[in-house]
């Protein structure tokens, strides 16, 4: 796909189809009205014909509109003016694509991007009118032996914007675009299912990544692991036949002596729960159970590919989490990485297990910050749902940059209490610590409490996925999230926003 911005009226824009916006009570919009002008009344006449209402979400082609450069002109309900905001924009952006997807139209013009957003800038529109439109036309059929051998018609798409804007919403769009190649690496690798997602797999993916975006890869294995003294990693990994592995990932854009931001990605190629053997019930959706490594990595080729001014390091320590003989049982305990033991109550909270071990890791960088990234909780899931991520930090500072990424990528997440109180909730009679606390009340809280227990010497976050980092049912897949929250933490950062 080929994106651009454009400075040109709509009514002179040479292209297969001109895509303009119609609000409810049939009221068209600005660039519409331009175009409307130029043919005569023509788009007046189909609104008062009732052909279109201007609902949020319906389109309408329209053929042989005169006085314009044209081919076709694409009306695309706004719904309601006053509510028209982010979310609108965005809807409306994938019902153009939706409807064009299929058409004979190849070079398309969208003039959506001149409506204004609440709060938002004509930059903001662009990078999200990018990935939108990756959104909506990524498919996952890399495994189906019988694919589409037809090439999507749509192949090159413009954002139009007054010309002042144009240099600046440009580069926006190369932002948008970026982040969506990186959305589109971790939808990848997280619809991928276990049998090929492996560890090992997980690491050569990261090498390459590194080879091609002259990035720095260093791979951990067992015997690594075990001299660190990885013993919590370790014990997850016991029951399966896959060996895992430790992934170092090393981007330096900044100054050399830079404190790096550090991001750890949870990945667990596959949980069945181990001996706390998980309900057969869409167990399959377990595969997505790396999405916070995947993220990462999509994190990084964002990264490398806008060329951010960051030290940034990636840490990913990757299993799978099966039954069997030499399986990490209930009541076993075991010594992490930092000297402190763990009582494992139950063998399907893992994912702390392995991430504890590489935020000690994490400490021999000296960190600016340590942001985890985890499908950590069910609980999180029953909290939030599949709208906003949970975030927990031990620095309100790094909260707030998180939260506002997260408004300003539409990935969004919400805080929730790390207070001191909760940390009464995971004792232990036999070990330092328990990694489940023994209710089941504010399990997503305690999940991060664990973790807190090892992040003790610079300033983390921590962003429980469960629930947004894929969907299930008719649309299953792998969301791409939070890359964008990610990628738009480290633009602010770098000064890119």
């Amino acid at each position: 796909m080929e994106f651009s911005i454009k400075s040109v009226g709509p009514d002179k824009a040479r292209c297969d189809c001109i895509v303009v916006g119609v609000f409810e009570s049939r009221k068209l919009s600005a660039p519409a009205q331009m175009v409307d002008k130029a043919s005569g009344g023509y788009l007046s006449g189909i609104l008062r014909r009732g052909d279109m209402e201007g609902r949020s979400g319906a389109a309408l082609l329209v053929h042989g509109t005169p006085g314009i450069a044209a081919g076709r002109v694409l009306l695309v309900g706004l719904g309601k003016e006053t509510e028209f905001g982010e979310k609108a924009y965005r809807d409306a952006v994938a019902a153009s694509v939706r409807a064009l997807k299929d058409t004979g139209s190849k070079n398309v013009v969208i003039t959506l991007s001149e409506l204004p957003v609440a709060k938002r800038n004509t930059d903001w529109q662009a990078r999200q009118g990018a990935l939108v439109v990756h959104e909506t036309l990524y498919r996952s059929d890399q495994l189906k032996s019988k694919k589409d051998k037809a090439k999507p018609p749509l192949s090159a798409i413009a954002f139009t914007v007054a010309g002042k804007d144009a240099k600046s919403a440009a580069a926006a769009l190369d932002q948008g675009e970026a982040i969506a190649r990186g959305m589109d690496l971790t939808r990848e690798l997280g619809n991928l299912p276990a049998n090929i997602c492996t560890p090992t797999y997980l690491a050569q993916q990261a090498q390459k990544l590194a080879r091609e975006c002259k990035l720095k890869c260093e791979v951990l294995d067992r015997a690594r692991m075990e001299k660190l003294g990885m013993g919590s990693l370790l014990s997850v990994a016991r029951g399966s036949h896959q060996p895992p592995r430790f992934i170092v990932l090393q981007y330096h854009g900044g100054k050399a002596k830079a404190k790096p931001v550090v991001l750890v990605g949870k990945g667990i190629t596959f949980d069945t729960g181990g001996i706390s053997l998980k309900p057969g019930a869409e167990m399959d959706e377990m595969k997505y159970d790396m999405s916070g490594a995947a993220s990462v990595l999509g994190a990084f080729r964002t990264l490398a590919a806008m060329k951010l001014p960051l030290n940034v390091v990636g840490l990913i320590p990757t299993t799978e989490n099966m039954p069997g003989g030499a399986a990490t049982r209930p009541g076993d305990i075991v010594t992490s990485m930092s000297g402190q033991t763990i009582e494992i109550l139950n063998t399907d909270a893992e994912g702390r297990l392995i991430l504890c071990d590489a935020l000690t890791y994490a400490e021999r960088f000296d960190p600016d910050c340590v942001v985890d990234v985890a499908t950590l909780t069910g609980a999180c899931v029953i909290a939030l749902g599949a709208v906003a991520s949970g975030l927990m930090a031990n620095h309100d500072g790094l909260a707030e940059e998180l939260l506002e990424a997260g408004q300003a990528s539409g990935d969004r997440a919400w805080q929730l209490p790390l207070w001191d109180d909760y940390q009464e909730m995971l004792k232990s009679n036999f070990a330092d610590i328990p990694n489940i606390s023994g209710s089941r009340a504010a399990g997503t809280i305690t999940g991060a409490c664990f973790l807190a227990r090892f992040t003790k010497k610079y300033r983390w976050a921590h962003l429980d996925i469960a629930g947004t980092a894929w969907r299930s049912g008719k649309e299953k897949g792998s969301t791409g999230r939070p890359v964008p929250l990610l990628t738009h933490f480290l633009l602010k950062r770098a000064g890119k926003l």
